[in-house]
């Protein structure tokens, strides 16, 4: 079975141009989001398929395929490790 990714915390957002500005209120942090890491934040709305992103990505930008899914891969690696994206 394929892995999900989704939202790991609910954050106050506000777009900035092409990307996002959040904070998470309970850990006082604030995060910035590029163009690319607010597309996989938008994207991630519900819960998606690595693929399903990886689509959606290339839908919104003119990049190849095989450098999409390393960059996507990166950019949810670190989501994760700072606890804002999580597997189901």
């Amino acid at each position: 079975m394929p892995i999900k990714y989704a939202r790991a915390k609910d954050l106050l957002e506000a777009d900035v141009g092409e990307d996002i500005v959040a904070l998470d209120v309970d850990g006082g942090l604030c995060f910035g989001f590029n163009s690319v890491a607010a597309e996989i934040w938008r994207l991630l709305d519900q819960p998606k398929e690595f693929d399903s992103l990886l689509h959606g990505l290339m839908a919104e930008f003119d990049v190849d395929a095989e450098q999409c899914a390393t960059e996507l891969h990166a950019c949810l690696t670190d989501l994760e490790s700072k606890g804002l994206v999580r597997r189901l």
